[in-house]
């Protein structure tokens, strides 16, 4: 473990910090005006994005000091940390704060928001914002979700002796070689972390090489994938009801986190198979630019946001155009084929599909999920197709037979078991993390408090 202090710190981290400092103010110059009309798209004008510059509303004195926080970045980060809290709060019903950094994210995360839990923007990582955060809230401990380790709150955190952990952290083989060009001059980035949980062995395999002390690590499996952290997803009613007059008797194709040209592309494959296309774009703010597009080819467009349709219009696809829905939607399907696999690098999550009982198709780029995907192609539990000229003949032979597709669903749960518990794994990790800390806090008579010492009623972020 580093110790804290300028003189102790390797001269090549103070080098790469300051590099990093004088760089990143000119960066988000740049990149601010794309940044902000993102913002806008998605719904950020609405939310309290001012808390990634470090300015907050409410004053300081209901600010929750003292507590744990958890960082995720995008989606499926947070969809991550939500799943894991709703285990820690079985356990811990002590307050926590998640800090996100999109707007999608954050309206995701306040849909689950309850008294135990706190939403806040993570700051941007330049150094007067990243005070300011630490400053207000005072974390007793950091957890950061996979491998988002940004520079400046570690090295702030370090400073302030904050205890910094990951959970369900993974390093591909990509970029662990990147990692490993520059591993004398950012070392101290991941070696302050107190302990990271990682989900295989391989993952475990390639942080050791960035010189993280095995002791430091807990081999915990996915999160993610983890079949016990959460039920299965499930039909809903209203889900059905807006089925209910534009299904009339077909299968319903599902195609999770699509991106873009993906729809149209899907959409064109499916269109002489007599199926009802559910189109789930992965950012939801592009409803309007996928419906024209559909439009411009002849397909007749109908949006989740409309509510429900008039029973005499054919509908070819429904855009399920929602936040926060495409766990259950899943449960509707009777395919269901992962985005970002066609015609994009690096796929989206099968997992929730597995865990419907549904059967996947996903297409040649599946990079972010590897080794699950290979395992599950391995096992049969998956088809992947090349490309999209083979989705109508795929499914036809998938319903033709119902025995054979039934198996595969059967045989990816059983790839999937691999990771049950998973998510208890690494709430005992970080017990056990927390009460090392405690106790070495302890034996140098150091105590957290919490600024608030009366019970109050906290105004929302």
């Amino acid at each position: 473990m580093m110790v804290s202090g300028m003189a102790s710190t390797p001269w090549r981290w103070r080098v790469a910090l300051g590099l990093y400092r004088l760089l990143s103010p000119l960066l988000l110059i740049v990149a601010l005006p794309a940044w902000l009309r993102k913002m806008a798209a998605r719904g950020g004008w609405s939310t309290p994005f001012g808390q990634r510059f470090g300015c907050y509303d409410e004053d300081i004195e209901w600010a929750p000091s003292g507590r744990m926080h958890m960082h995720a970045v995008s989606v499926g980060e947070t969809l991550i940390a939500l799943k894991f809290l709703r285990a820690w709060h079985k356990e811990h019903p002590q307050p926590v704060v998640l800090a996100v950094s999109t707007a999608t994210a954050y309206h995701l995360a306040l849909a689950a928001r309850s008294e135990l839990l706190t939403i806040v923007y993570a700051p941007l990582d330049l150094v007067f914002f990243v005070s300011a955060y630490l400053r207000r809230f005072e974390p007793a401990q950091v957890v950061l979700v996979e491998a988002e380790a940004w520079p400046e709150l570690m090295e702030q955190c370090q400073r302030k002796k904050i205890p910094v952990c990951m959970i369900n952290a993974r390093l591909s083989a990509r970029s662990e070689r990147r990692y490993r060009k520059v591993r004398r001059w950012i070392a101290p980035l991941f070696q302050s972390l107190r302990h990271i949980g990682v989900q295989d062995a391989a993952d475990a395999a390639r942080f050791a090489s960035l010189g993280i002390a095995a002791e430091r690590m807990t081999v915990t499996g996915s999160i993610k994938f983890d079949p016990e952290a959460a039920p299965p997803p499930r039909q809903r009613p209203e889900f059905s009801t807006i089925l209910a007059p534009i299904r009339k008797d077909r299968a319903l194709i599902l195609a999770a986190s699509t991106h873009d040209g993906e729809e149209l592309l899907l959409a064109q494959a499916l269109r002489d198979t007599g199926t009802l296309f559910l189109c789930v774009p992965r950012h939801a703010e592009r409803r309007n630019e996928v419906r024209d597009i559909l439009q411009a080819r002849g397909f007749t467009v109908w949006l989740r946001s409309e509510g429900i349709a008039p029973n005499e219009q054919n509908i070819d696809v429904l855009i399920i155009d929602s936040t926060g829905e495409l766990r259950d939607w899943t449960a509707h399907a009777d395919v269901v084929i992962i985005g970002k696999s066609f015609l994009s690098t690096g796929g989206q999550n099968p997992a929730e599909a597995i865990l419907a009982a549904k059967p996947v198709i996903v297409g040649p780029h599946m990079e972010n999920f590897e080794p699950l995907v290979g395992q599950l192609i391995a096992a049969q539990g998956i088809i992947r197709i090349n490309n999209s000229d083979l989705l109508a003949h795929t499914i036809a032979t998938m319903r033709q037979d119902r025995g054979k597709t039934a198996a595969m669903c059967e045989h990816a749960l059983h790839v999937l078991q691999q990771h049950a518990g998973a998510t208890a794994r690494s709430i005992a990790m970080l017990e056990n993390s927390i009460a090392l800390t405690r106790a070495g806090d302890n034996s140098h008579g150091v105590e957290h408090t919490d600024r608030q010492t009366e019970t109050k009623t906290e105004p929302g972020p």
